[in-house]
């Protein structure tokens, strides 16, 4: 079966039996917990339950694939454009030199830079998977359900699942626009030179923005003439109690956020430096 990009994907797996809310808490704190530590070993330990999250997810690779690797671009961008603009950024961090080359000017290749710019990496590596796992495996009205349940108005939970929902609307129109102009003899195939490609684009682009326009205003006109935000409150039609399987994963997401800060502070400095 094929699935968009970024769309829900049901599966059965302990993953997509958690409720979105109790997904959401331990995202959020599985974010903060990367986002807050240096600790190379922490990250190092992160990383893998990833994959392990990842796989007893059930969800396969290639359904985020295309995603994945547009993310990995733009890491390596991330990662020449820091040395670019700071080459001794972990020099000033770790307080040490430990120079392995000399290329250019004050462009010198150092083991603290590397280590620091490894461990920025990691961070990288420890969140998108999991965020690009949490949108596969929760249906956007729960997601939206799981926002409100925090203390998120409806109304922005709402405006969300409407996003999440219009995704694969939008890969579908771009799929139909495109088959439709190559019919009337629009060459997008891999033979055709990329600048022409580019300038064909606009044959696609053009329509799907005013498609997309178009939607967005049935839809705004659908939920005004039903008097959506009129009331404080509303119920989720999505939504689901907690499980035993729910608090057990936020205890055990709280118990890593915390034993993380404690090895993370333990000597009164979130950077772990192996160089002293």
């Amino acid at each position: 079966m094929n699935h968009n990009i970024l769309s829900y994907i049901h599966q059965e797996s302990p993953i997509h039996r958690l409720t979105g809310a109790a997904k959401l808490i331990g995202f959020i704190l599985w974010s903060l917990t990367a986002m807050i530590t240096y600790d190379t070993r922490i990250l190092v330990v992160m990383f893998i339950l990833g994959i392990l999250i990842f796989l007893l997810s059930k969800v396969e690779f290639r359904y985020i694939s295309f995603v994945f690797y547009i993310f990995l671009l733009f890491l390596f961008i991330n990662n020449i454009a820091i040395f670019l603009f700071e080459p001794m950024q972990g020099v000033e961090m770790y307080h040490t030199k430990h120079e392995f080359l000399h290329i250019i000017g004050h462009y010198n290749l150092t083991a603290e830079q590397l280590f620091y710019q490894f461990n920025l990496t990691l961070k990288y590596l420890t969140i998108i998977p999991l965020a690009l796992l949490f949108m596969v495996t929760t249906h956007p009205s729960e997601f939206a359900a799981s926002l409100n349940k925090i203390g998120v108005s409806y109304r922005i939970a709402y405006a969300v699942a409407l996003a999440l929902r219009y995704i694969p609307d939008i890969q579908r129109d771009y799929q139909n626009i495109s088959l439709a102009q190559q019919a009337r003899g629009i060459d997008l195939s891999k033979k055709q030179k990329l600048t022409k490609k580019l300038r064909y684009a606009s044959s696609i682009l053009m329509p799907l923005i005013f498609s997309s326009l178009n939607r967005i205003e049935t839809i705004s006109a659908a939920i005004e003439l039903r008097g959506f935000g009129s009331q404080k409150r509303r119920s989720w039609y999505h939504e689901r109690p907690f499980t035993k399987a729910d608090y057990l994963a936020i205890m055990l997401i709280i118990l890593l956020f915390v034993f993380s800060m404690i090895i993370t502070f333990l000597d009164g400095n979130r950077f772990y430096n192996p160089f002293r």
